[in-house]
């Protein structure tokens, strides 16, 4: 990097797609970009249509039902499905995945358990499917379904479908750079790239697309509820580590989240241009290895173990991405929703709130925010 200097910067507006939550039974999801709203009341039964005339439609069933099994099939009776289903355990919670083949759809089906109440377990069925079967809409189809939260504690928990897909196994024990001692699972690694490399698939579609910023931040938000359980114990060891629990004022703060940039700063500068070129979390934590959007959102997720509003900002023209933190001190600032983030140059030894005069435009940066 060249030229490195303090610079103050507003920026109006940052493209922030929210997610969808239901008051009502509690639950989350992250649709891709271009689903649309058509049927529904908006309580019990919802009806999206996506593109290349994919379909999404959520229902749930309170009291209806004994079993998620009872549940899986019935549906196949009355869709006619053809498809198999199989049943597993999701975040502790009864869940099934179905192979839908009815009619000339094809696609897939989700069941789960949602939060008791009143004596009754909730069911929520949730059925993505299309036309045709072809590449490009069993991925949505998969991210739609992949996207779901039954609670808000699957909100920083990997989705469904790749938890059913790649099971986590055992915790095993690493040793994080300067003797600090973790634990991660064994299977987190492979599971959180494949998540990646194919939300990766699903951000290129919308390439030429006018949602293709909202594209962007979704896919980050996506890989940080993909990354945050998987590296939850090395991040609570490394805010440990830092003084993070212990940052109780503006000073022990600033110098709590420079610590975690200096640990990210001196990473193995690791890219893979054949893919997406993000490493995921759990290898970057324990290889100390990564790119800058990495890196960048490796140093959030620590700081937000300390409790420090924390999140990144990615800009595909410059190709590179920066940390943000709600923190005081004097340095280069975002303001997005009332916040004036300090930012934070992960790749490059320099102090938290030191920018490259080459990448200061404003108009060439995207802000993400992760919930």
């Amino acid at each position: 990097m060249k030229r490195i200097f303090l610079l103050i910067l507003l920026v109006p507006v940052f493209v922030f797609a929210e997610s969808l939550y239901s008051p009502t039974w509690g639950f989350f999801m992250d649709l891709p970009e271009g689903y649309n709203f058509i049927d529904g009341d908006g309580k019990d039964r919802f009806s999206f249509k996506g593109p290349s005339d994919a379909m999404f439609d959520l229902l749930i069933y309170n009291g209806r039902y004994r079993t998620i099994k009872d549940l899986a099939e019935d549906i196949n009776k009355r869709l006619g499905n053809k498809g198999e289903v199989d049943f597993y355990r999701y975040h502790d919670r009864q869940a099934a995945i179905i192979r839908l083949t009815f009619g000339e759809n094809y696609g897939w089906g989700f069941c789960v358990e949602l939060d008791s109440s009143e004596n009754r377990t909730p069911m929520m069925l949730a059925l993505a499917y299309g036309p045709q079967d072809s590449d490009e809409l069993e991925l949505l189809h998969i991210s739609a379904l992949d996207s779901i939260c039954p609670s808000i504690a699957e909100r920083r928990y990997p989705g469904p479908v790749i938890e059913y897909s790649y099971p986590r196994g055992d915790m095993k024990p690493v040793v994080l750079a300067g003797g600090i001692n973790a634990l991660i699972r064994e299977n987190d690694a492979e599971a959180s790239q494949v998540f990646i490399e194919r939300e990766f698939k699903i951000l290129q579609l919308y390439a030429e697309s006018s949602y293709w910023q909202n594209a962007w931040t979704r896919y980050y938000r996506l890989v940080y509820r993909d990354s945050y359980d998987r590296i939850t114990n090395p991040a609570f060891a490394l805010a440990r580590n830092f003084g993070g629990y212990n940052a109780n004022t503006a000073e022990k703060k600033k110098d709590f989240a420079q610590k975690a940039l200096d640990f990210v700063q001196g990473f193995e500068y690791k890219r893979n241009l054949d893919g997406s070129d993000f490493v995921n979390l759990v290898s970057a934590v324990t290889e100390r290895s990564g790119d800058c959007d990495s890196r960048s959102m490796l140093w959030a997720i620590i700081l937000i173990h300390a409790d420090i509003r924390a999140s990144m900002m990615v800009s595909p023209q410059y190709s590179h991405a920066m940390g943000l933190a709600d923190i005081e001190g004097n340095g280069a600032r975002f303001e997005h929703s009332g916040i004036k983030w300090l930012v934070a140059e992960t790749t490059a030894n320099v102090d938290i709130g030191l920018i490259d005069r080459d990448q200061s435009d404003s108009r060439k940066w995207i802000g993400i925010l992760f919930e």
